[in-house]
């Protein structure tokens, strides 16, 4: 690897094991349970020998998360890594952090890595702030001299001043952010590898960290790879990108070739107009169910939005929004509280319901997604589903209609404007 090249992935590739359950009936004979357990235990001791982790369910299923992935990032590169979900962006980035083996392939890395790839990364629950940034340092082979000198930088960016000798395990999720990427981001690693984990953060942080890796890329010359589904940040950021589908690489160069080519595969992926979550968080409040309008959605009609919406316990402050996206870019940001703004004073337990409506012409034809996010007024954000749904808005024919060309303009949205025209009894 020449001095210029600092990763370097050469047919990486990451498999996993999926057990499955048979179908079985309603009822079982003890006859039944004795013998599959029998059969697990074989089994189960088979695999040790050979060296194997034990898998449990009647037939295995191998799952490749990554193949055959290969690519280079030099020294001072911000390399943007995007992909839909489960495209296996997480796996690689766990791979280059050195959490998990790769199957096959090899990976080469020229200095040292701070990853920052969910909340907490790193930290010790039961040590507090002050004794976690030391920690952080130690692992990556610094000095406690060197710390020190970068100690009141982090507690400044991170604003956590006030708890700095509070065990982190009372942190919440955005002070954990918080202090995580300061300490990533201080502590002068030759790289640093960002997962999506910033979404977790109030917007004024966010803005925040990614001027702070600008900075780190640009002014220091350190290597950043950068996980986000915000490509308006990735095109900000990135000079190159690596987009992941299903596992595989289908594009790698200039960042705007390769969002062009992530937009065209999300635009061909099935529309999905309403969304439930099977898996709610354990947060005060959360979002249950999004569902778009009916199909088909037509630019001559107004778009409804219909959220449910969780409160688990009485909470004060707490905010619901949802970012409408176009071509993977946020277009518009609407809060629950903008018309109401005495919702932040209480929300009591209860299973709400609120419609919001889009006026008909103001989208011009396309498709669309929402990204909803559930949390504290500029504080914690408990629950992001991004991209949740998407619906594609319609002419359905009606090009006839002398309006239908405002769909047809340039610019994001088509709304006509009132022109109030007046004859003056002045002269031409």
């Amino acid at each position: 690897m020449t001095d210029d090249v600092v990763i370097r992935a050469e047919g990486l590739g990451k498999k996993y094991s999926v057990g499955h359950m048979a179908e079985r009936g309603r009822y079982l004979a003890l006859r039944d349970v004795l013998t599959r357990g029998a059969h697990n235990l074989w089994r189960k001791a088979a695999e040790m020998t050979r060296g194997r982790g034990f898998v449990a369910g009647d037939t295995i299923e191998e799952f490749w998360a990554l193949k055959d992935v290969t690519f280079e990032v030099r020294r001072g590169e911000v390399l943007g890594i995007i992909g839909r979900n489960g495209a296996g962006k997480s796996t690689l980035l766990k791979i280059l952090s050195r959490i998990t083996e790769p199957t096959e392939g090899r990976v080469t890395i020229n200095g040292r890595v701070a990853s920052l790839l969910e909340v907490g990364t790193g930290f010790h629950p039961e040590l507090t702030g002050r004794e976690n940034i030391y920690l952080n340092g130690a692992i990556l082979s610094m000095t406690h001299a060197e710390i020190r000198r970068k100690f009141d930088q982090i507690i400044s960016f991170a604003e956590i001043e006030k708890f700095l000798d509070t065990p982190v395990k009372r942190y919440s999720s955005g002070m954990y952010v918080r202090l995580a990427f300061a300490v990533a981001a201080h502590l002068e690693p030759e790289i640093l590898i960002v997962d999506e984990v910033l979404s977790v953060g109030d917007f004024s942080f966010q803005s925040k960290c990614l001027g702070k890796m600008q900075q780190v890329s640009r002014g220091e010359g350190r290597t950043v790879l950068f996980v986000s589904h915000q490509l308006d940040a990735v095109s900000t950021l990135c000079s190159r990108c690596v987009l992941l589908d299903q596992g595989i690489v289908l594009a790698c160069g200039e960042t705007g070739t390769v969002l062009k080519a992530y937009t065209g595969l999300s635009q061909t992926a099935s529309v999905r107009t309403e969304f439930v979550d099977s898996n709610p968080p354990n947060v005060p409040a959360y979002v249950k169910s999004v569902r778009v309008g009916g199909a088909p959605i037509e630019f001559h009609s107004d778009i409804a939005i219909i959220l449910q919406y969780i409160v688990q316990e009485q909470v004060t402050g707490a905010v619901i929004n949802f970012e409408l996206m176009k071509d993977g870019r946020p277009i518009l940001l609407s809060f629950d509280t903008d018309e109401n703004p005495e919702r932040l004073e209480s929300r009591g337990p209860g299973c709400y319901v609120a419609e919001i409506r889009i006026p008909a012409r103001l989208l011009k034809p396309g498709m669309y997604a929402l990204t909803i996010n559930t949390g504290r007024a500029n504080s914690d954000v408990w629950q992001r589903l991004e991209t949740c749904v998407q619906f594609d808005i319609d002419l359905l024919g009606r090009d006839s209609s002398h309006l239908s060309y405002a769909a047809k303009r340039p610019g994001l949205i088509a709304s006509p404007l009132e022109w109030k025209t007046s004859l003056t009894a002045g002269t031409a």
